[in-house]
């Protein structure tokens, strides 16, 4: 009844206004704001606590290079030297809208490359702190739909993902391909969604990976993702936080930074 009142009150809507894409790059408020900031090509999204961040700031000399200010957050972005090189690290925030903003900030500013490293829960029986590199996410959020036209899922930059395997597997850090399930509500992953999309080969699930896919091909930017699992939804009816992932956060900084370097 609601949506049929909706539609008497403007039949030139859409019947669904998240499938009423718009492809032009220029909006109202855009993220170059001619700040004066200049972001290193290679940027590393972090969704790790603050204090493996510190204490992996500290370890490499961070040097602060700008600020994304928003009404809740001031979010840091930093500079390290890498094997000579210039790497960008910036935090991440919880959630695909929250995210999206600063990976679209980092890309106005100049990152080409970026690589964000988090944690992931498993559907499907996968022990705790495993590495996995994404090539399919599927766009149950909603704002990937801002960026790119509708489609069930989008597949990341294969050469992206390939160059991260490869680059892991030679420092002893071997990971799988994966495909994610990026759902906006943490309390809505259901016992029959899940049955839906483990089936339709989906293992993990997170927040955030097909907004940030979506941002990066809309942008031109090149953008792959390091998961580590975290909590367990493999069985559903004893769901298992287990220890979220923890021991997962300083080692997935060192590597996402080194995955970087080792990209063309």
């Amino acid at each position: 009844m609601g949506l049929s009142l909706f539609r008497k009150r403007d039949d030139s809507m859409s019947e669904l206004p998240i499938l009423n894409y718009d492809p032009t790059q220029k909006a109202v408020i855009n993220p170059f704001r001619h700040e004066g900031y200049h972001f290193p090509p290679k940027m590393l999204l972090a969704f790790v606590t603050p204090d493996h961040l510190a204490d992996f700031y500290a370890e490499y000399h961070a040097q602060e290079i700008g600020t994304l200010l928003t009404f809740s957050n001031v979010v840091r972005v930093q500079q390290i030297r890498f094997h000579g090189e210039a790497i960008g690290i910036c935090p991440a925030v919880i959630g695909a809208p929250a995210s999206a903003q600063i990976i679209d900030f980092l890309i106005a500013y100049g990152a080409k490359q970026i690589i964000a490293v988090g944690s992931c829960g498993v559907l499907l029986d996968k022990p705790e702190n495993t590495l996995l590199v994404v090539t399919e996410a599927l766009r149950d959020e909603g704002t990937s739909y801002h960026y790119l036209p509708a489609a069930p899922s989008i597949r990341l930059d294969a050469d992206m993902a390939a160059a991260i395997q490869t680059s892991l597997a030679s420092v002893g850090q071997p990971a799988k391909p994966v495909k994610t399930w990026t759902n906006d509500a943490f309390f809505r992953e259901t016992p029959a969604l899940i049955k839906q999309y483990t089936a339709a080969g989906y293992e993990v699930v997170e927040m955030e990976c097909a907004a940030l896919a979506a941002i990066a091909q809309f942008r031109g930017a090149k953008f792959g993702q390091i998961l580590f699992t975290a909590d367990s939804l493999a069985n559903q009816e004893n769901y298992d936080a287990r220890d979220f992932g923890r021991a997962s956060h300083t080692r997935v900084l060192a590597l996402g930074v080194n995955c970087l370097a080792d990209l063309n």
